[in-house]
């Protein structure tokens, strides 16, 4: 049963988790299925249209689950759903992009230079705006859908760290992964870094630079 996306928030709490899948939705068997399954802070965004995208549809949805839910909100992303979470940033105005403390990205897909008649062309061309929010963005070394650099341009222009996942295909399913245990260390640390005390001379960028320095590498 489809678990409803809280709209209210504790004092003290941890942010709400919301996943972003890609083109035709994150199966049972999907990091991020399994994600939800395990935690109580984490609820999947209905996007719709899963077969055949339409980017300011999936905008406009991600931009509705945003305002409805409580803040403050990290995103997890998969594969066209992280370009649906760049696009929102480009568009969004500054009430809801302050809802949103930060997003962990997988594995975006390459939407520029395809063929007319890719379920992908239509977040075409890149979002090439720096994210209004820390990311992380982590890549596989064998990606069908995204070279190593390709996704590394990505990490630069939107402002992400850049984190090197390993050869592991497109982190999903068929990666069996499992849980993607360093997928959680990575959102872990998101959230530590976003959440964890900080000295009150230690200003709010700073306290976010473990997490905003682009094209840096992390390893277990």
């Amino acid at each position: 049963m489809k678990r409803e996306i809280p709209t209210t928030l504790l004092t003290g709490q941890q942010p709400i988790l919301l996943t972003v899948p890609g083109l035709n939705n994150s199966g049972p068997s999907h990091w991020q299925s399994l994600w939800e399954g395990k935690r109580d802070d984490c609820f999947r965004v209905d996007l719709g249209m899963w077969e055949r995208p339409h980017r300011n549809t999936w905008l406009n949805k991600l931009n509705a689950a945003i305002g409805a839910a409580s803040d403050p909100v990290i995103l997890i992303a998969h594969s066209l759903g992280c370009h649906a979470v760049a696009w929102w940033s480009r568009f969004a105005g500054p009430e809801d992009k302050c809802k949103v403390a930060g997003a962990l990205l997988v594995a975006p897909p390459s939407v520029e230079n395809l063929s007319s008649g890719s379920r992908l062309t239509p977040f075409a061309p890149l979002a090439r705006e720096r994210l209004s929010f820390p990311s992380i963005l982590a890549a596989s070394r064998n990606d069908d859908y995204a070279s190593f650099g390709q996704a590394r341009k990505m990490a630069r222009l939107w402002g992400s760290r850049f984190v090197d996942a390993g050869w592991v295909g497109h982190i999903n399913a068929d990666s069996g992964l499992g849980n993607w245990p360093y997928g959680e260390f990575l959102l872990d640390r998101l959230i530590w870094s976003l959440t964890a005390p900080q000295p009150d001379h230690v200003s709010k960028e700073a306290r976010r630079s473990v997490v905003r320095s682009s094209d840096i590498s992390l390893t277990l």
